[in-house]
């Protein structure tokens, strides 16, 4: 069976985003780029792959299937971009973007799981990741050595611990810690 797996960056204060959706503030050095070009190639938007290195054949190693929020999708649209994962299949939750998904994510997300391929890459936001948490089999943090004071949190949801234990921890030279956990 697949896995859903939140990848995501975070700062150290735990947001992930600003709190206008932001994300320039993290830092994006040459040994980060490295790893992702090498581990989650797909992770990188379509139009940015080749001018990173990735050529277009580069075969998906990780994940064929993406879920999102509205706002984690915002950015590529103000850029005119409706697909930005093209090399992927795609799914947005809104409730106002015509032609998203407007169902119950946990049960759409029960039903990509049955299904043959790679892992699902839940994408943002800390919304969705809030009402899909219990799905959540993995996480792979790209926690950044910056705290933001505010912003967009990780997971937004009621009261819930949830435990995971820490299969491998990645320092890069930049700072970047990447930490994979599993659930437990």
């Amino acid at each position: 069976m697949r896995k859903l797996v939140y990848y995501v960056a975070s700062t150290i204060d735990g947001f992930i985003a600003g709190p206008d959706g932001s994300i320039d503030f993290y830092p994006f050095e040459p040994d980060l780029q490295e790893f992702i070009r090498t581990r989650y190639p797909e992770t990188l938007p379509t139009h940015v792959r080749e001018p990173l290195g990735i050529p277009t054949d580069t075969p998906n190693r990780a994940f064929d299937t993406l879920v999102m929020g509205r706002g984690t999708l915002d950015p590529a649209l103000s850029l005119g971009i409706r697909n930005p994962y093209a090399h992927l299949r795609e799914y947005v939750f809104s409730r106002t973007l015509e032609g998203a998904q407007s169902g119950d994510p946990v049960e759409f997300v029960r039903k990509l799981k049955q299904e043959d391929g790679l892992d699902i890459w839940l994408c943002g936001g800390g919304d969705l990741a809030g009402q899909l948490l219990a799905e959540v089999d993995e996480l792979v943090i790209k926690l950044s050595p910056v705290i933001a004071g505010e912003g967009i949190p990780l997971v937004r949801s009621n009261f819930n611990p949830t435990r995971f234990a820490l299969v491998s921890a990645t320092p890069l030279e930049s700072g970047v810690v990447v930490l994979t956990y599993a659930r437990r």
